[in-house]
């Protein structure tokens, strides 16, 4: 059994434990697109690894970061500077640094800031206040980015980002009732999804 790639983006409820079992079910000859109404982490596709794939979440934060990846925007040698400057300043500065990103991420919502609160955060916690800004306390670790934290980080950027210069991958922030209406019945049924469910869901939404 491979060693299950874990993405740079931790996640509640991620699905790792998952991946296994997915990959023993998905038919030997899939080859049409993979579809995710639920993304999170991201972590099932990047071990399933399909040519092609939409991945969709409600977070917009998520959608932003992994396409940062894929249009070039964000490189693992981007998040190692980053990551190695931010968290000299952290461990000089302590929780009020923390809280300096936070507020300038709920400002201007920059992806890198998204990975650097995700990973210094209280339990790696993705959760927002009812005006949008996320609200997530300090991890109390000034000095969690040691160059062995930074090094796990990069490479597992290193590894999305490899997977989708050579994959089909398309990421997008939507619900999950949007995602399975605008999939056709023949990628539904790709899935293991029987024909004629999207009918009754539809129906079922109009209740």
């Amino acid at each position: 059994m491979s060693k299950i790639a874990v993405p740079p983006i931790k996640c509640q409820g991620i699905k790792t434990k998952l991946v296994t079992w997915i990959r023993a079910v998905l038919p030997d000859n899939f080859t049409g697109r993979w579809i995710e109404p639920f993304m999170g982490s991201g972590v099932v596709a990047y071990n399933i690894r399909p040519g092609k794939a939409l991945l969709c979440d409600t977070n917009p934060h998520l959608i932003r970061f992994y396409n940062s990846i894929k249009h070039g925007e964000i490189t693992s040698d981007h998040v190692s500077d980053f990551l190695r400057s931010e968290g000299e300043k952290l461990e000089n500065k302590g929780q009020d640094y923390y809280y300096e990103v936070r507020e300038r991420f709920n400002k201007n919502l920059k992806p890198l800031d998204f990975l650097f609160l995700n990973r210094s955060c209280f339990n790696g916690m993705i959760r927002f206040n009812k005006k949008g800004g996320f609200n997530v306390p300090f991890c109390r670790k000034p000095q969690r980015f040691g160059q062995a934290y930074v090094t796990k980080i990069v490479n597992q950027v290193s590894y999305v980002q490899t997977l989708l210069n050579y994959q089909d991958f398309e990421f997008k922030c939507q619900n999950f009732e949007t995602t399975i209406m605008n999939a056709s019945d023949q990628e539904l049924q790709g899935l293991g999804i029987r024909k004629g469910w999207k009918k009754s869901f539809s129906y079922r939404k109009s209740l």
